[in-house]
Order: structure tokens, then C-alpha cells, then sequence
């Protein structure tokens, strides 16, 4: 019956830094839409066919999650090129990993996995299949 994720929504309580993080530091594009009912200004990150809806704590937009906060997310990322690569931008610009390379367990195979946080605190976990 399902297929795949289309879009989550990630709640921010620091949209300037949000914004800078998964743009510069994860390399998302940012995206501005119209949407809802009543349409109201939107922004997303897309990378590849997904894309995470920006609500702003305090401002979320109807519908929403029952309880909507900041770094209450933890999620997980496959990226496009060997984990070393991303691990040498991470320290490029600046951001610390938390902890790993470490292996886990994905979807559909084992991975190795680094970690770190957004700017709310959110979990984020970047990993490649192994």
C-alpha cells in the first residue's frame, strides 16, 4: 500500500539557523511555495524527491501535529557520496558529528552512520549502506 515519503514537517524555534543548516551545512535546496487553505507562504528543503515542510514554533500552519516542538525529530539521512567525504565537510563548515562512524541497522540494509544535531536539537543521522 505505501510506497515512500513524499515530505515530513520538521518545527523550528530558530528559522534563520534552520534555514542555514540544511541549506549550507546538509546542501538541501530551499524552496518557497504557496499552500494550504487559505494559501499562505511555505518554505521546504527538497534533496532528491522528498522534502521537509518548515513550520515556525508558534506560527505552524493547519493542520499540524498534535504537539508541534522543536527537536523532538529523529532522522536519518542516506547520503550521495561516501560517509568520509561528508564527515570532511562537516568539519569544512564547522559542525560537529556527536558520535560514530558506527553501524546500524536502515531499512533495507545494514549502514554506518555518523551523528548530529540541527540547530533545534534536533537528532540527525547521516549514514551510507554498507
Amino acid at each position: 500500500m505505501i510506497d515512500h515519503l513524499d515530505h515530513l514537517v520538521l518545527t523550528t524555534a530558530r528559522e534563520p539557523e534552520c534555514v542555514d543548516f540544511y541549506t549550507r551545512v546538509m546542501g538541501m535546496q530551499l524552496e518557497s511555495f504557496t499552500g494550504g487553505t487559505p494559501p499562505v507562504a511555505r518554505r521546504a528543503f527538497k534533496f532528491g524527491q522528498q522534502k521537509i515542510n518548515l513550520h515556525v514554533q508558534g506560527a505552524e500552519f493547519e493542520p499540524k501535529a498534535h504537539l508541534p516542538v522543536p527537536g523532538s525529530q529523529d532522522l536519518c539521512f542516506i547520503v550521495s557520496q561516501p560517509l568520509q567525504a561528508v564527515i570532511d565537510h562537516l568539519a569544512a563548515v564547522g559542525w560537529p558529528v556527536i558520535e560514530g562512524p558506527v553501524l546500524r541497522t536502515g531499512a533495507v540494509s545494514k549502514i554506518r552512520s555518523i551523528y548530529l544535531r540541527d540547530p533545534d536539537f534536533n537528532l540527525i543521522e547521516l549514514s551510507e549502506p554498507v
